[in-house]
């Protein structure tokens, strides 16, 4: 194997990191209260846009801007659990699916108003330059994204299997009355998933904008690869989110190493497609 294919993989691997931070906050959400977010996408388009307000500002890279724009989604998560999504978990399915989508649009077009359409970036040596890790070339900035995805993703993973919080979301997630029942309070644990969820996109989309374009419509195509990422790793799967999300890195990378960047895509959802033909529940998922 020569030395770029290796590169090419590890870069995958870095960048799946970052996909499955950002899709595990959507697949939190499902196994919490069985709604899709159709706006998961965009919040992550905001992560991006509170790093670069805080450059534009401040002149700090995300070392800063990761944490705010955490903090900042993790607020607008809890507003939109308690503004919009408590009263659509009451109707049908269909509203869940509209509510969300029009917040999705709301987003978007708050973002086009205040910024504009142009195609922003941060500056490319924001994080530090390139390391040489065993002979691998490795942009610190990619690198940094890809550490720091996968402890947090693997800290949300910790947090639901080996602590009581997590036992008490858990307990709303397999029966909301029974917990009620047991004293523990199903809005609050919704709430702080919305919050956990939404600041892991916050947190993503900092991290991400260092090395990606930021614009208002980047929460389209990163919707997209959070609903592939989530359907392969099995709806409700942390753990399989993670995996699906490095598959898809390295899947990607190698792709657009082999056969070309614009063909990535197909080869990305052609095999995924494929997949879910024989194993429909995803790698993790439960029938």
């Amino acid at each position: 194997m020569s030395s770029i294919l290796v590169q090419v993989i590890v870069g995958g691997l870095l960048l799946g990191a970052v996909y499955a931070l950002f899709s595990s906050g959507l697949t939190l959400i499902w196994g919490m209260m069985n709604i899709v977010n159709f706006a998961h996408g965009d919040f992550v388009m905001l992560g991006m846009y509170v790093a670069f307000v805080v450059w534009t500002l401040f002149g700090v890279g995300p070392f800063v801007g990761a944490p705010l724009a955490a903090l900042v989604l993790a607020t607008l998560g809890i507003i939109v659990y308690f503004g919009l999504i408590r009263s659509v978990m009451k109707g049908p399915m269909l509203a869940q699916i509209l509510g969300t989508f029009g917040l999705a649009l709301l987003l978007r077009y708050s973002v086009f108003w205040g910024f504009g359409a142009n195609f922003l970036t941060l500056p490319e040596n924001l994080v530090g330059g390139t390391y040489d890790v065993l002979g691998i070339k490795l942009q610190a900035s990619r690198l940094l994204a890809g550490v720091v995805a996968l402890l947090v993703t693997l800290g949300l993973h910790l947090l639901l299997t080996r602590t009581s919080l997590g036992s008490k979301m858990l307990a709303v997630a397999e029966d909301a009355t029974a917990a009620q029942l047991m004293g523990i309070r199903p809005d609050s644990m919704q709430a702080i998933a919305w919050a956990i969820a939404a600041g892991a996109t916050g947190l993503a989309g900092a991290l991400i904008a260092t090395f990606f374009y930021v614009a208002p419509t980047v929460g389209e195509t990163l919707g997209i690869v959070a609903f592939v990422t989530v359907s392969l790793g099995g709806f409700g799967s942390v753990p399989g989110a993670l995996v699906a999300g490095l598959l898809i890195g390295v899947i990607e990378s190698v792709s657009a190493y082999w056969i070309g960047a614009v063909y990535k895509d197909i080869v990305v959802y052609s095999l995924f497609l494929c997949f879910l033909w024989f194993r429909p529940q995803g790698l993790m998922g439960k029938m």
